[in-house]
């Protein structure tokens, strides 16, 4: 079982979107388990906060080093020192390496994934040196916090594990990305006051799969 770990301090966030379609049936399967951690339970002081004003002065708050370490230790505590378990620590950062396909790949051989969810100003850099393993990117655009990446990566990474999609030839890196259309084979829109009747592509109806797939091909 591959299980994702997502450090956050709205760990909620996430909730809606892998309980259910996919990522809960795979859960369901226990191909997949996703484990939400609460970075407020790991708070320190008398206020039992996780963020604090910059060095240096500027706007924003900065999530503590400290309260990340203390969460980092106890995901490690519940992997355990299993031989068989692969760890890799991930911070979401705008100067991380642009997430692809190809990095989907090379973090699917991993067991367990650790995300750090950033928010407000960001992390202490301290963070970024000493704990994770590498800092990652999902685009060149500013997001409020890293919950939705980690959300990405899940789906990606999850979509490489046997079972999850059903059939391998599931996959769109597998079968190509092409135009795809279903019943009925006629439709009718009205667009700027006129009606027009889109139908399907007559190759599609032919039944002669090799005019199909050149057809297709055409999209690869």
């Amino acid at each position: 079982m591959k299980r994702f770990y997502v450090i956050s301090a709205f760990p909620h966030i996430i909730d809606s979107y892998v309980n259910e379609s996919i990522l809960k049936k795979a859960q369901e399967k226990k191909l997949i388990r996703i484990i939400p951690i609460n970075l407020k339970d790991f708070a320190l002081g008398r206020h039992r906060s996780i963020d604090d004003s910059p060095y240096g002065g500027g706007p924003g708050m900065v999530l503590k080093f400290e309260p990340i370490s203390k969460a980092i230790q106890y995901v490690k505590r519940k992997i355990g020192k299993s031989t068989k378990r692969k760890t890799r620590i991930i911070l979401f950062s705008t100067r991380g390496r642009v997430f692809d396909e190809k990095n989907t790949r090379r973090l699917s051989v991993y067991t367990d994934i650790v995300f750090i969810c950033g928010r407000y100003e960001g992390i202490d850099e301290r963070v970024a040196e000493h704990i994770a393993d590498e800092e990652i990117s999902i685009g060149s655009y500013i997001l409020s916090g890293g919950e939705l990446p980690a959300m990405v990566l899940i789906d990606a990474i999850s979509r490489k594990i046997p079972g999850v999609l059903g059939k391998k030839e599931s996959l769109e890196e597998i079968k190509g990305s092409y135009r795809v259309y279903t019943k009925p084979e006629s439709v009718t829109i009205t667009k700027n006051q006129k009606k027009r009747v889109l139908k399907v592509p007559k190759t599609l109806l032919s039944g002669n799969h090799k005019k199909i797939s050149i057809w297709r091909g055409r999209d690869l």
